[in-house]
């Protein structure tokens, strides 16, 4: 398979669990503001490292469900960029599902556009990178980003909060490539 049709399958996957969840819970989450998603992100990225440091883990879900659920949350986030946060006292749960995934494919759509892009022009170099490196990486964009909340979304010469959840969402599909090509079984249905 080509990265692309990787991609897509893998956000076939994340997309149903995002259904799956909005039946369960809803669209609570927009009421977090993106700094609550981008510490969801980085908590997930912690555990991964200390799995991959440690060489186990004591809870019973793999990883592949971290990286899953950092797509799902760097998705979230880039919605809320875009379209603003609710205040908790103005919630009223999406009742038509359809908005939600209107937004959540418009952001899917952009993020493929950009991998698509920067695969033109890096070439596929990222499958010769290490996960652990892949890891590194992700958690380095999560601390940029938290500094750029911190700098309350100002940027002197830097890329935006944005632009560096789109880059933690496709370092997340590479490395989820990387486990599938290597015989690792990604489910999320668990």
């Amino acid at each position: 398979m080509t990265t692309l049709e990787y991609f897509d399958k893998i956000i076939a996957d994340c997309r149903a669990l995002f259904i799956k969840k909005n039946d369960d819970y809803g669209d609570a989450w927009r009421i977090m503001r993106t700094s609550s998603l981008t510490d969801q992100i980085f908590i997930k990225l912690a555990r991964v490292r200390s799995i991959q440091q440690l060489g186990e883990a004591k809870i019973n879900e793999p990883i592949e469900g971290e990286f899953i659920g950092i797509i799902n949350y760097s998705i979230m986030a880039l919605i809320q960029l875009r379209v603003g946060v609710v205040e908790p006292q103005s919630y009223v749960k999406t009742e038509n599902t359809n908005i939600l995934l209107k937004q959540y494919d418009s952001e899917v759509a952009e993020v493929r556009a950009l991998l698509e892009k920067k695969n033109h022009d890096y070439g596929e170099i990222w499958r010769e990178m290490r996960i652990s490196s892949i890891t590194d990486i992700m958690i380095s964009k999560i601390l940029r980003i938290k500094q750029i909340e911190d700098n309350s979304g100002k940027t002197i010469v830097s890329e935006g909060e944005a632009a560096n959840f789109q880059d933690i969402f496709n370092y997340a599909i590479f490395v989820l490539i990387k486990m599938t090509e290597s015989k690792e079984v990604i489910n999320i249905n668990e």
